[in-house]
């Protein structure tokens, strides 16, 4: 059984960074990707970035590279998600995912999401 467990939202001023983790477990973990999603109220659940676990390959939206970085740390199978320069369209609940691609219909395992709200 996979499981993923994020943690690191809050509410931040404009400007400001956060640091999100997603805590994964299960035997099969280095077979996919982590990827990072976020999902704004109204809209549909978008693409961050991905990170292999393997060989740490990155893919990041278009929109967010420089701004956003992907990490993990394969000893505690723990991935990261470094966000700077926030804004307030940052604001949504972010997810966690493993899999390959960037559409969540290519994920598997989702966790439950944390909310990162910018306030301006």
């Amino acid at each position: 059984q996979v499981q993923l467990v994020e943690s690191g939202g809050g509410l931040v001023q404009a400007g400001g960074s956060l640091r999100l983790s997603c805590a994964a477990s299960g035997r099969t973990l280095m077979n996919y990707a982590m990827g990072w999603f976020r999902q704004a109220p109204g809209k549909e659940r978008e693409f961050v970035a991905l990170i292999t676990w393997i060989g740490g390959t990155t893919y990041y939206a278009d929109s967010l590279k420089g701004r956003f970085t992907i990490s993990r740390d394969n000893a505690k199978n723990t991935g990261y998600l470094e966000m700077n320069s926030l804004k307030p369209e940052d604001t949504a609940v972010y997810y966690c995912a493993l899999g390959a691609g960037s559409r969540p219909s290519d994920y598997k395992y989702w966790g439950q999401g944390t909310q990162v709200t910018v306030s301006s």
